[in-house]
Protein backbone atom coordinates (compact mmCIF):
# COMPACT_ATOMS: atom_id res chain seq x y z
CA UNK A 1 0.00 0.00 0.00
CA UNK A 2 2.71 2.46 1.01
CA UNK A 3 5.07 1.31 -1.73
CA UNK A 4 2.58 2.22 -4.48
CA UNK A 5 1.99 5.60 -2.95
CA UNK A 6 5.74 6.27 -2.62
CA UNK A 7 6.33 5.21 -6.22
CA UNK A 8 3.55 7.53 -7.42
CA UNK A 9 4.99 10.42 -5.44
CA UNK A 10 8.51 9.89 -6.78
CA UNK A 11 7.18 9.60 -10.33
CA UNK A 12 5.24 12.86 -9.89
CA UNK A 13 8.30 14.66 -8.51
CA UNK A 14 10.47 13.50 -11.41
CA UNK A 15 7.90 14.42 -14.05
CA UNK A 16 6.58 17.59 -12.44
CA UNK A 17 3.01 18.38 -11.59
CA UNK A 18 1.02 20.25 -14.19
CA UNK A 19 -1.78 22.44 -12.89
CA UNK A 20 -3.11 23.72 -16.19
CA UNK A 21 -6.65 24.86 -16.31
CA UNK A 22 -8.77 27.94 -16.49
CA UNK A 23 -8.62 30.49 -13.74
CA UNK A 24 -11.84 31.43 -12.05
CA UNK A 25 -12.28 35.20 -12.16
CA UNK A 26 -14.40 36.48 -9.33
CA UNK A 27 -14.27 40.18 -10.28
CA UNK A 28 -15.58 42.04 -13.30
CA UNK A 29 -12.37 44.02 -13.89
CA UNK A 30 -9.03 42.56 -14.88
CA UNK A 31 -5.98 43.76 -12.96
CA UNK A 32 -2.47 43.28 -14.26
CA UNK A 33 -0.44 40.94 -12.07
CA UNK A 34 2.11 42.47 -9.71
CA UNK A 35 5.55 41.86 -11.13
CA UNK A 36 9.03 42.31 -9.71
CA UNK A 37 10.10 45.94 -9.42
CA UNK A 38 13.85 46.35 -9.10
CA UNK A 39 15.51 49.38 -7.51
CA UNK A 40 17.03 51.87 -9.91
CA UNK A 41 20.79 51.94 -10.23
CA UNK A 42 21.49 55.16 -12.16
CA UNK A 43 24.87 55.66 -13.78
CA UNK A 44 24.74 59.40 -13.04
CA UNK A 45 22.62 61.74 -10.91
CA UNK A 46 19.59 63.51 -12.36
CA UNK A 47 20.83 66.89 -11.14
CA UNK A 48 24.50 67.65 -11.66
CA UNK A 49 24.62 70.29 -8.91
CA UNK A 50 22.72 70.38 -5.62
CA UNK A 51 19.79 72.78 -5.42
CA UNK A 52 20.71 76.21 -4.11
CA UNK A 53 19.17 76.91 -0.73
CA UNK A 54 16.30 79.39 -0.89
CA UNK A 55 16.43 82.88 0.49
CA UNK A 56 19.17 83.98 2.86
CA UNK A 57 19.33 87.35 4.61
CA UNK A 58 21.44 88.86 1.81
CA UNK A 59 19.12 87.81 -1.00
CA UNK A 60 15.92 88.81 0.81
CA UNK A 61 16.69 92.54 0.97
CA UNK A 62 17.76 93.85 -2.44
CA UNK A 63 18.24 97.56 -1.74
CA UNK A 64 16.81 100.45 0.28
CA UNK A 65 14.50 102.83 -1.54
CA UNK A 66 15.63 106.47 -1.66
CA UNK A 67 12.67 108.33 -3.14
CA UNK A 68 11.14 111.52 -1.72
CA UNK A 69 8.19 109.64 -0.26
CA UNK A 70 10.50 107.15 1.46
CA UNK A 71 12.58 110.02 2.92
CA UNK A 72 9.39 111.56 4.28
CA UNK A 73 8.49 108.22 5.91
CA UNK A 74 11.98 108.05 7.47
CA UNK A 75 11.57 111.48 9.02
CA UNK A 76 7.89 111.38 10.01
CA UNK A 77 6.94 107.82 10.90
CA UNK A 78 10.28 106.13 11.80
CA UNK A 79 9.94 103.76 8.82
CA UNK A 80 12.53 102.42 6.37
CA UNK A 81 11.52 101.35 2.85
CA UNK A 82 13.24 98.43 1.10
CA UNK A 83 12.83 96.62 -2.19
CA UNK A 84 12.83 92.93 -1.27
CA UNK A 85 12.70 89.58 -3.04
CA UNK A 86 9.24 88.79 -4.42
CA UNK A 87 9.14 85.42 -2.61
CA UNK A 88 10.06 86.78 0.85
CA UNK A 89 7.35 86.98 3.48
CA UNK A 90 7.02 89.47 6.35
CA UNK A 91 8.67 87.26 8.96
CA UNK A 92 11.69 86.66 6.71
CA UNK A 93 11.99 90.40 5.98
CA UNK A 94 11.82 91.21 9.68
CA UNK A 95 14.55 88.71 10.59
CA UNK A 96 16.76 89.81 7.68
CA UNK A 97 16.55 93.47 8.78
CA UNK A 98 17.33 92.42 12.36
CA UNK A 99 20.38 90.41 11.28
CA UNK A 100 21.78 92.85 8.71
CA UNK A 101 21.30 96.17 10.45
CA UNK A 102 21.07 95.16 14.16
CA UNK A 103 17.72 96.90 14.68
CA UNK A 104 14.37 95.76 16.00
CA UNK A 105 11.26 96.21 13.84
CA UNK A 106 7.84 96.95 15.21
CA UNK A 107 5.98 95.77 12.10
CA UNK A 108 6.43 95.14 8.40
CA UNK A 109 3.99 96.10 5.63
CA UNK A 110 4.49 94.86 2.08
CA UNK A 111 3.06 95.56 -1.33
CA UNK A 112 3.81 94.51 -4.88
CA UNK A 113 4.33 97.42 -7.24
CA UNK A 114 2.91 97.54 -10.77
CA UNK A 115 6.47 96.98 -12.01
CA UNK A 116 6.50 93.60 -10.26
CA UNK A 117 8.79 94.52 -7.36
CA UNK A 118 7.95 93.88 -3.72
CA UNK A 119 8.26 96.95 -1.52
CA UNK A 120 8.40 96.60 2.25
CA UNK A 121 7.79 99.30 4.82
CA UNK A 122 9.73 98.42 7.98
CA UNK A 123 8.51 100.34 11.03
CA UNK A 124 11.29 100.56 13.61
CA UNK A 125 10.67 100.24 17.33
CA UNK A 126 10.81 103.29 19.61
CA UNK A 127 14.43 102.69 20.72
CA UNK A 128 15.81 103.12 17.17
CA UNK A 129 15.78 106.28 15.08
CA UNK A 130 15.19 105.70 11.35
CA UNK A 131 17.40 108.71 10.43
CA UNK A 132 20.43 107.25 12.23
CA UNK A 133 19.84 103.80 10.71
CA UNK A 134 19.36 105.35 7.24
CA UNK A 135 22.71 107.16 7.59
CA UNK A 136 24.39 103.93 8.64
CA UNK A 137 22.81 101.96 5.78
CA UNK A 138 23.71 104.64 3.24
CA UNK A 139 20.24 105.82 2.25
CA UNK A 140 20.91 109.48 3.09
Amino acid sequence: MFAGKAAATSKALKKGISKKGTRIHTKVHFYKPKTLKLDRKPKYEKKSTPKKSGLDKYSIIKYPLTTESSMKLIEDSNTLVFIVDIKANKRQIKSAVRDLYNIECEKVNTLITPRGLKKSYVRLSKEYDALDVANRVGVI
